[in-house]
């Protein structure tokens, strides 16, 4: 009778606090591991741990109940619960083509990372809706000393991390305090100190000007994140991102999906959808497939094959935006023979740039004949691209000492990118236009992390990678083509180190003299066209294939942040 009593009690218990458990965020509080329902994983999980203390910061969380022990509370309460799910729940599932390789802003270098933490975390300006504009965000507004060496960001008050600490002037300097992977040669070179004058202002000084300041700090890398989570976390942190953006972490299943929450306090508004899911499909066909069959709602990276198909399908509109990339294949001039530039320009000669982008890209690509693209101002059209001449190729390779050619490897990019769709197919292709010169290159390709891992240690000969920047020349010339981005990790993967090309380009991010800086960026593209470090392949349009049921997408040049203003219409 006492075990009745006891059983009755407790489920009674339990159906009390499920009325209030995250009601704001309009999740099931049984669906421990966030999939949408209840089921036998989030029973196993959490009575895997039964009578363990839980940390409330830990994802996924056994302690439905939140009272900071697992017991038969949380087991009652998710085995009343399986079957339920959240369908009456919006929830967007975005298909790309690879997986994170991490959510600390701080440690980002791939477009994969920065597409979620777009979501999760805020900076302190941003760029305006489909422009380089840049507006405020965490910063209501800011103003600059008349020689740009001193710039005074002004906060908002009242916003929280998902943590629920607040934001504050302190917990900015702590963000941009922390080493930073992409930015440190801008932090090393550049910033004096960063201090909190108050509660809500911080104050950052320079050492000499600098002219994308603005859209540095726009910069997903430079986004503010929760020292508390930080200090809890450590080098995990990187799993368990805690920022103040529109969405809130629930779960990292690796090269599968990543699932946020609608963060309901957000300071610019909650989002219109509830849950946002970032499936891992690598597979462009097998994307497109999920697509068409309503398992997601959004996908990037179609083959181009498919194009035709797509814009005649009434349930799929395809979204396409000129945006500000580049593909490339560098050449490692740390390594012979591309340390030899009739090498590099008989590779450069050797490929059909134009049949290829066309073939492989179908009219959603242009060839790349220098680091920017040409929507980007300072941009130099008068520069001639190297003419398609295999004859020229073969006697420059002769006069560089390689009359029969040399063996060698390519590095294909193992995941679809916005500058290059396909790897595998461009590498195809590069492969056999170099074999027409004697080059013998062998095809080699890594997972994600790992490709990125290895190219910025010099293991390649020639590699696959590109770049998607800001609205400033800086940002695709000092970050893929200084000699300081050449040190060891490496964003300049060709090891390309040119004491001429450095000087320009300090000159011209210090000057803040507009008509200056465009000779200059016509300069580097000159010096860049005449040592050809790569070969540049392709400036490609951002591309999505969206359900027609997606609402408010507005694809824009810059970043990830489109997604923040989507809804999705009701079947």
């Amino acid at each position: 009778m006492k075990k009745i009593i006891f059983v009755a009690v407790t489920l009674v218990f339990s159906f009390l606090l499920l009325t209030g458990i995250n009601a704001q965020d309009g999740t099931i509080p049984g669906d421990v591991n966030g999939d949408g329902v209840v089921n036998i994983l989030d029973l196993t999980y959490v009575a895997s741990h039964f009578g363990k203390n839980v940390d409330p910061a830990q994802t996924p969380n056994p302690d439905v109940n939140g009272d900071s022990i697992v017991n038969i509370l949380d087991l009652v309460i998710v085995a009343s619960m399986i079957g339920d799910s959240t369908s009456e729940i919006s929830t967007l599932i975005f298909g790309r083509g690879g997986d994170s390789v991490t959510l600390d802003p701080s440690q980002m270098l791939d477009g994969e990372s920065a597409k979620v933490c777009d979501m999760v975390y805020d900076t302190l300006v941003q760029y305006r809706g489909a422009t380089t504009d840049i507006e405020p965000a965490l910063a209501k507004m800011w103003e600059s000393s008349a020689d740009g060496l001193m710039w005074t960001f002004h906060l908002r008050q009242g916003v929280q991390f998902h943590d629920g600490t607040p934001l504050n002037a302190n917990a900015v300097v702590f963000s941009l305090n922390r080493p930073n992977a992409l930015s440190r040669s801008f932090y090393e070179e550049f910033i004096d100190r960063i201090t909190a004058l108050d509660d809500f202002t911080v104050q950052i000084h320079l050492k000499t000007p600098y002219a994308p300041f603005l859209s540095t700090m726009a910069s997903s890398e430079n986004a503010i994140v929760s020292p508390a989570a930080v200090a809890h976390f450590g080098e995990s942190f990187a799993n368990n991102p805690v920022g103040t953006g529109p969405f809130k972490f629930v779960q990292w299943d690796r090269n599968d999906q990543i699932v946020l929450t609608a963060n309901h306090t957000h300071w610019a508004g909650k989002p219109e959808i509830d849950r946002l899911i970032f499936r891992s499909i690598p597979d462009n066909s097998e994307r497109y497939m999920e697509l068409q069959e309503g398992n997601i709602h959004i996908m990037e990276f179609p083959n181009s094959d498919d194009l035709a198909t797509i814009r005649g399908d009434t349930r799929l509109e395809l979204l396409m935006q000129p945006s500000l990339n580049v593909g490339y294949l560098a050449m490692n001039m740390e390594k012979p023979p591309f340390d030899n530039l009739k090498v590099r320009l008989a590779i450069n000669h050797a490929i059909n740039k134009a049949e290829i982008i066309e073939r492989l890209y179908q009219g959603t690509g242009i060839p790349a004949k220098g680091p920017i693209p040409p929507t980007l101002w300072s941009y130099d059209d008068s520069i001639e691209d190297y003419a398609y001449n295999p004859e020229l190729a073969k006697q420059l390779l002769a006069e560089a000492g390689y009359p029969n050619g040399f063996e060698t490897t390519l590095w294909a990019l193992p995941i679809p990118r916005p500058y290059i769709p396909n790897g595998q197919a461009l590498a195809a292709a590069l492969q056999s236009e170099l074999r027409n010169i004697g080059i013998v290159a062998n095809i080699v390709t890594y997972d994600w992390r790992t490709y990125l891992d290895k190219t910025e240690v010099g293991e390649h000969d020639m590699a696959m990678l590109g770049w998607s920047a800001g609205g400033d020349p800086d940002s695709f010339f000092y970050y893929l083509l200084s000699k300081t981005t050449a040190q060891k990790p490496a964003l300049n993967i060709a090891f390309y180190k040119s004491d001429e090309m450095q000087e320009v380009l300090d000159r011209a991010r210090m000057s803040t003299d507009r008509s200056e800086r465009i000779e200059l960026y016509q300069q580097a593209q000159a010096i860049f066209h005449r040592d050809v470090p790569w070969v540049p392949l392709a400036h490609a349009q951002r591309l999505l294939v969206i359900d027609r049921n997606v609402q408010n997408l507005k694809l824009a040049p810059v970043g990830w942040k489109y997604l923040r203003s989507v809804s999705l219409e009701s079947e």
